[in-house]
């Protein structure tokens, strides 16, 4: 009797030992996916814009979303001109510049991109494109007359 008393002991001490341990890993399976889970969430704007940069070093495309313009009202020319500076080679510049709206299909808008470059004065003009959400159909029916798909 005293043999078969201490072996169930023995077994209920094991059984008590291993569910200690295996709450205790479990604890610390939580744990360290909640940590992993709360530093992904902090970590993810400076993450995202490495992925951006690897992306656009390995493919040499554009990630949309990445660049913003800012449609910005001014009361004057020269209030226009002090907000507007901007550096290029190492030196501040204030050049007037004239902002030109050129309306097109999304499909053509490589090849304006690449007439501009041919014919622009500066080494890297600015030419940036916004795709149309919503407007006058009337208009966007007569763009679609007036500007051929090829």
């Amino acid at each position: 009797m005293t043999f078969t008393a201490t072996t169930r002991m023995e077994w209920f001490f094991q059984r008590c030992h291993k569910e200690a341990l295996s709450h205790s890993a479990l604890r610390s399976v939580l744990f360290m996916s909640l940590m992993l889970l709360v530093l992904s969430v902090s970590l993810y704007p400076g993450l995202w814009s490495i992925g951006v940069r690897l992306h656009s070093a390995l493919t040499g495309s554009y990630v949309p979303g990445h660049h913003s313009v800012l449609l910005i009202n001014s009361p004057n020319e020269q209030a226009a001109k002090d907000i507007g500076r901007y550096y290029w080679k190492g030196e501040i510049q204030d050049a007037s510049e004239i902002l030109m709206l050129v309306k097109t299909k999304t499909s053509r808008i490589q090849q304006v991109t690449d007439y501009v470059r041919s014919v622009h004065p500066y080494a890297n003009p600015e030419v940036l494109s916004f795709p149309v959400e919503d407007g006058s159909l009337a208009y966007m029916k007569w763009m679609d007359e007036a500007i051929p798909d090829d």
